[in-house]
């Protein structure tokens, strides 16, 4: 599976990271959160980052005109949609996307399933809770398009693995506190989530 890694706010996380093998980074531009972190600093990140790991910005509540400049300032990949958004505000968008569903029940993962999506949890703070999405949902199912989110950890993303999704994305279940990833969870999740393996 893919592995990205969400609430990044410093440079010496993203670093480690790239370096255990991660495949995206993500960015919250959304100022509630506790993992919030301005353009210009996600800019400087993705400045001194290499080349082949998306660098996704995620977006709460904006309009496309602010999505489309920082996505153009900061030079990253991946507008995250974190939101519940009209066609108009995607067809106004200058950059590629994926769209987040906060699903509340079953029937919420089969939304836009002609694309890849994130599928979270629904939570009122847009994230980042630790809440997870029951794994009995996408049994017997093509999850190929799907990159599950809501209360991933070293410990559980193991058991995801022969559901066949896409990826999976983590931001808490790293963390040492909000915002700053242990370095141990960090590569034990990603060895796992990756390749199965076990590592202390």
């Amino acid at each position: 599976m893919r592995v990205k890694i969400c609430g990044i706010t410093n440079y010496e996380d993203a670093k480690l990271a790239c370096d255990y093998g991660a495949d995206a980074l993500g960015f919250v531009t959304y100022p509630k959160s506790p993992r919030f972190i301005e353009p210009k600093e996600i800019k400087k990140i993705i400045d001194k980052l290499p080349p082949f790991v998306t660098k996704t910005v995620l977006f709460v509540n904006v309009d496309a005109e602010y999505v489309n400049e920082v996505m153009k300032y900061t030079k990253a990949d991946l507008a995250q949609i974190h939101f519940e958004a009209d066609e108009k505000f995607y067809k106004n968008l200058n950059c590629r996307y994926i769209r987040v569903i906060r699903a509340k029940e079953k029937e919420d993962i089969e939304k836009f399933n002609n694309e890849y999506r994130i599928i979270d949890a629904y939570v009122p703070e847009f994230g980042g809770s630790g809440k997870r999405i029951p794994l009995e949902w996408f049994k017997d199912r093509d999850n190929s398009k799907i990159i599950l989110a809501g209360g991933l950890n070293p410990e559980n993303v193991f058991e995801v693995g022969h559901y066949g999704f896409y990826g999976v994305d983590v931001s808490s279940g790293v963390e040492s506190a909000p915002g700053i990833k242990d370095k141990h969870k960090l590569r034990k999740f990603i060895s796992l989530a990756k390749y199965g393996l076990r590592c202390g």
